[in-house]
């Protein structure tokens, strides 16, 4: 399932705690692919906290707690990691991470916790979702496999990458235009992964943050920028990268496009992908703000002059993702939708 509709799952599972009709759920996926990332937004969105235990660095006692002698009785302390309505909150999510790469002993300490939210005395607090992820077999990490009976105690889903769903949460957490240019160029490499190689650097979502964050740091340094990128994302594709950034010096003044000055559309496709995301950049940095309007208006007369409708398509859907309904208010927006006619908008 895709982040987007996966993401939409969760939040009614949470929202589920409070008519007691939770189910937990298990995030199957290679690693990278943002599966941590999507339960921690379900908390950001619901404003409440996560509590992640990495089962795969814990003892079955880190679970069930140390007994000690109460009189002739043997009691159980209970970890203080675990949920509690008075220290955590009424609300909150539990998330199993790393589940799979439990050794079996966690796991089946694990069963009672996940299916009646209780170990021995203690009590999962009702208003907390149940959550948990992990790697499949063929991913080349250390895994086990599930055993039914923790399998049957969850339900299942496959995270499946988007590229239109990365790209929106890419604009949303300002992430490097030209890396956002350059995968709509080639998607292929937004997740990019051979196990019967195990390399140590590949594409994934998490890598490209990384890349980001390489661009910001070396950007400046240009006899470094490539190792770096490659110790991100690989050797490919950090060359492919490099190359795309390199040719951007070729690419049509931005600012005199949002002058609403006439700019010449580039030929080539790499370059009509960094202007689109660029644009899209722009768009959102001018939410809010008194130019909006005439900016919108601008970047959608760019778009209508873009040699193929399918980018100038892409371009508008990014945007409306990023800026939402104030677009349609833009009198460009009527002009650009009559020259797309049979061609529809991305969802």
């Amino acid at each position: 399932m895709r982040p987007l509709f996966l993401s939409s799952v969760l939040d009614q599972e949470f929202l589920a705690t409070l008519q007691a009709s939770h189910t937990p759920v298990m995030l199957w996926g290679p690693p990278g692919v943002g599966k941590s990332q999507i339960v921690a937004q379900v908390g950001q969105r619901h404003a409440v906290p996560v509590i992640d235990l990495r089962l795969s660095q814990m003892e079955p006692s880190d679970l069930r707690g140390i007994p000690f002698r109460e009189g002739n009785l043997v009691e159980w302390a209970i970890p203080a990691m675990l949920p509690d309505a008075q220290r955590h909150g009424a609300q909150g999510i539990l998330f199993l991470d790393e589940i799979t790469s439990a050794v079996p002993s966690v796991s089946a300490a694990a069963y009672q916790l996940i299916l009646d939210r209780r170990l021995g005395d203690y009590r999962v607090p009702e208003g907390w979702a149940i959550f948990a992820a992990g790697n499949r077999q063929g991913d080349r990490g250390v895994t086990y496999t599930m055993p039914a009976p923790l399998a049957n105690r969850f339900s299942h889903f496959e995270v499946e990458l988007n590229l239109d769903d990365w790209v929106a949460w890419a604009y949303q957490h300002q992430l490097d235009e030209r890396i956002i240019g350059f995968l709509r160029f080639r998607p292929e490499l937004l997740f990019k992964f051979d196990p019967a190689h195990n390399p140590v650097a590949f594409p994934t979502p998490r890598s490209w943050e990384f890349a980001h964050r390489a661009l910001q740091k070396f950007a400046n340094s240009p006899q470094l920028l490539l190792n770096t990128l490659q110790a991100c994302v690989g050797t490919a594709a950090g060359i492919e990268l490099k190359a795309f950034i390199d040719h951007l010096d070729q690419m049509p003044d931005i600012d005199a496009i949002l002058r609403g000055e006439t700019v010449k559309t580039p030929q080539e496709v790499d370059l009509q992908y960094a202007v689109a995301s660029a644009l899209v950049g722009r768009a959102i940095r001018a939410q809010g703000s008194e130019q909006a309007g005439q900016v919108y208006g601008y970047i959608l007369t760019y778009a209508k002059a873009l040699p193929l409708r399918e980018m100038g398509v892409m371009l508008v859907s990014d945007m409306l993702r990023a800026v939402g309904e104030p677009l349609f208010s833009v009198p460009e927006f009527a002009l650009w939708a009559e020259t797309i006619g049979d061609v529809m908008l991305y969802d």
